[in-house]
């Protein structure tokens, strides 16, 4: 029952997640685009007003006339009634942050620890997985701060922010277990863009409010620094979303080197945004719009796809038939694990059967669905459960390879290999 009401509330969380993330990202899509878009005004009623830039646009049956004004209007003072776009990011952190614990920090143990990766506590893990979200920020904002001064600062933060996306990814790809490393680099970032409006956008732009009712000068300062972290949200919006969705994907996050290919992903879909945010502008300008970004991110992203494309077993490689178990000198039994253990290594020796299929899902799957536990209300304990989520065993086994979790429980290729030919063959159970 405990699993049940846990699972509502990762049901939930998500769901209110997945709701504030899309206003967070459209929104910020919607002013990225219309920065990019505005033109300087040729109504001398609108220059005179203190217009910026406009754009008018269509939609919904009607027509929409958007000004921007750098500081403030010239021909009224400022209202008092003013939107400011912010709840939208701290609610997606928020409802992230909960997902986070209700799902990866409860469960510690299963969803963060991988021993093949690194044997630690549970414990450890979910301290050093809090402290990687809070290094994160502080590492990426002392590099905004310091090195965005200079000449050529704001590429010169673009290449040092990009090396700590490496190097956090390699920490994590060899500290968690591979589902969990690619959603903490998500989090990590998405934790910086939160932190970006809660400390910098939002306070900045009320430093700039407040000094224009007082009827001073602005300080730039809040408009440059605003601007910048602004538009490193903008890039990482991709990326975010990408490490969010590979939890669904094993073939992406298991396996050697899985770090390379999150850092691959991430970096296609930064390119790929950097050609639809170069497009409003080009459109503006009459200039040519540079798609060579985007085609060098979908090059990437064939690169990974090649990459990690599973590769077929091999003859040779298939396990020889498991010889008979002499009894030991007093005559005992072989042990359950020992017989289990042979079992299986006999059906893989022999694959296609129901029988050979069920002696890898007692081995591998029974231990997290059976009667007494039944982890997401699968059961796989009797031939007619095994029959009836086919499909889910097979998906998740073979196609995703999600599952087992973790690989907790040790299965080999050759007996994915073993679903997957009983599945081929029609999922019988006779």
């Amino acid at each position: 029952m405990d699993s049940y009401f846990l699972d509502w509330a990762n049901l939930l969380l998500r769901w209110a997640h997945v709701v504030t993330a899309i206003a967070w990202i459209g929104a910020s899509f919607h002013f990225v685009l219309l920065d990019n878009s505005l033109t300087r005004p040729d109504s001398d009623e609108l220059k005179g007003k203190g217009v910026d830039g406009e754009l008018w646009a269509v939609h919904g049956g009607g027509f929409y006339h958007s000004n921007k004004y750098m500081v403030a209007p010239r021909w009224r003072p400022l209202p008092e009634n003013l939107h400011w776009s912010y709840w939208e990011s701290y609610s997606t952190w928020l409802t992230g942050f909960g997902l986070l614990t209700v799902l990866y920090l409860f469960n510690a143990g299963s969803f963060l620890v991988d021993r093949n990766v690194h044997a630690w506590a549970p414990s450890a893990a979910i301290a050093s997985a809090l402290t990687f979200l809070l290094l994160f920020w502080i590492v990426y904002d002392a590099l905004c701060r310091t090195l965005g001064r200079g000449p050529n600062g704001d590429m010169v933060v673009g290449v040092a922010v990009f090396l700590l996306v490496v190097t956090c990814a390699w920490c994590v790809c060899h500290l968690f277990a591979g589902r969990a490393a690619f959603l903490m680099m998500g989090a990590m970032m998405a934790t910086a863009m939160t932190a970006n409006v809660f400390f910098w956008i939002i306070p900045g732009q009320r430093k700039v409010l407040a000094q224009l009712r007082a009827g001073q000068e602005p300080d730039r300062i809040h408009g440059i620094r605003g601007k910048q972290r602004s538009v490193h949200n903008t890039y990482f919006t991709l990326p975010v979303i990408f490490a969010m969705l590979s939890n669904h994907y094993g073939f992406l996050y298991q396996g050697a080197d899985n770090w390379v290919a999150l850092i691959g992903v991430m970096l296609a879909g930064a390119l790929i945004r950097h050609s639809f945010v170069s497009r409003h502008r080009a459109h503006v300008l009459g200039t040519r719009t540079p798609w060579e970004h985007a085609f060098i991110g979908v090059v990437i992203l064939m690169g990974v796809l090649i990459g990690r494309m599973p590769r077929p077993p091999e003859a040779s490689a298939a396990v020889p038939p498991a010889a008979p178990v002499a009894a030991t000198a007093t005559g005992a039994a072989p042990s359950a694990a020992g017989s289990a253990a042979a079992g299986v290594a006999a059906a893989v020796a022999t694959p296609g059967s129901f029988a050979s299929m069920k002696a890898v899902v007692d081995q591998r799957c029974v231990l997290c669905h059976n009667a007494q536990v039944q982890n997401k209300g699968i059961e796989l304990d009797r031939p007619d459960l095994i029959k009836q989520h086919a499909q889910e065993v097979f998906q998740q086994a073979v196609l995703l390879r999600n599952m087992p979790l973790n690989n907790a429980t040790g299965i080999t290729d050759q007996e994915r290999e073993v679903i997957r030919q009983w599945y081929d063959a029609g999922a019988a159970i006779d």
